[in-house]
């Protein structure tokens, strides 16, 4: 029993690569293949872990101690880092490694320790950085969200300000939309309908002379705060405001389209 309890804690100790840089994998082409090798390397943490679960007398505690194992050894590497904009990366880079790649292969294993262990790293990780705004989603809905870009207008609003593809501001949107929004109940239909509007809004937008005006315009509005929003844990807040955006751009941009 031991040695099974120490095998599933070094185990959690060990979740994180040496090298955190979930940006370079985490693509429509790779993620799929990635996430099945992370998967299948844990595979015998999760399985010490569920035998040490099973046979535990406080459960709760073996869970409590088990996520402290994989955020406790994180957050000091993180808070090692002396220069705030290099820790604020580091973060993000923490952040979306757990969302996209631990957290999920947890649920994976779909053990009776996977739910309780994903709910207490959550709890562990907000206590250790308040600012930070997670939720477990499963495999299956992070790969459906490849084909559900829901960050369309985002996206174009970075591009017009040259921010890359994997920059804080569409990291946190994506998170929030793969952990967040897809977890709510409306969450995949609100979704589904902002990929049928958002291509032919950005497609009219920027057939516009001033079109940099009107995306510094939807940043100041809309995304700005709606991030400020997702740090500061007012996730309904955030979807009230993005869906409000959605309908003002639809209003103005998408039906308009058929009538000039």
């Amino acid at each position: 029993m031991e040695n099974v309890y120490l095998t599933a804690l070094h185990g959690m100790e060990g979740m994180f690569p040496a090298v955190v840089k979930p940006s370079e994998t985490f693509k429509k082409s790779s993620y799929g293949n990635q996430f099945r090798g992370y998967y299948e390397e844990k595979l015998p943490v999760f399985e010490a872990l569920e035998e040490g679960y099973n046979n535990a007398l406080d459960k709760e505690q073996y869970i409590l101690n088990m996520a402290e194992a994989l955020v406790q050894p994180a957050a000091g590497k993180i808070s090692a880092v002396t220069k705030r904009g290099k820790q604020e990366g580091m973060l993000v880079d923490y952040n979306m490694f757990i969302v996209v790649y631990v957290l999920p292969s947890i649920l994976e294993f779909k053990g009776n320790s996977s739910r309780p262990l994903a709910d207490q790293i959550l709890a562990c990780w907000k206590q250790q950085f308040p600012k930070a705004n997670l939720s477990a989603a499963s495999f299956e809905d992070i790969e459906a969200g490849f084909h559900k870009k829901w960050c369309y207008i985002t996206t174009a609003v970075c591009e017009t300000f040259g921010k890359p593809d994997n920059c804080y501001e569409l990291t946190v949107l994506r998170n929030y939309r793969d952990g967040y929004l897809m977890s709510q109940p409306e969450g995949e239909e609100i979704i589904r309908e902002y990929y049928d509007v958002a291509p032919t809004i950005v497609k009219r937008i920027n057939k516009r002379p001033d079109k940099k005006a009107i995306y510094r315009n939807l940043w100041d509005t809309y995304l700005a705060p709606c991030i400020t929003m997702i740090e500061n844990d007012e996730n309904e807040s955030c979807k009230e405001l993005y869906m409000k955006m959605v309908r003002d751009l639809q209003e103005k941009y998408f039906y308009d389209s058929y009538t000039s």
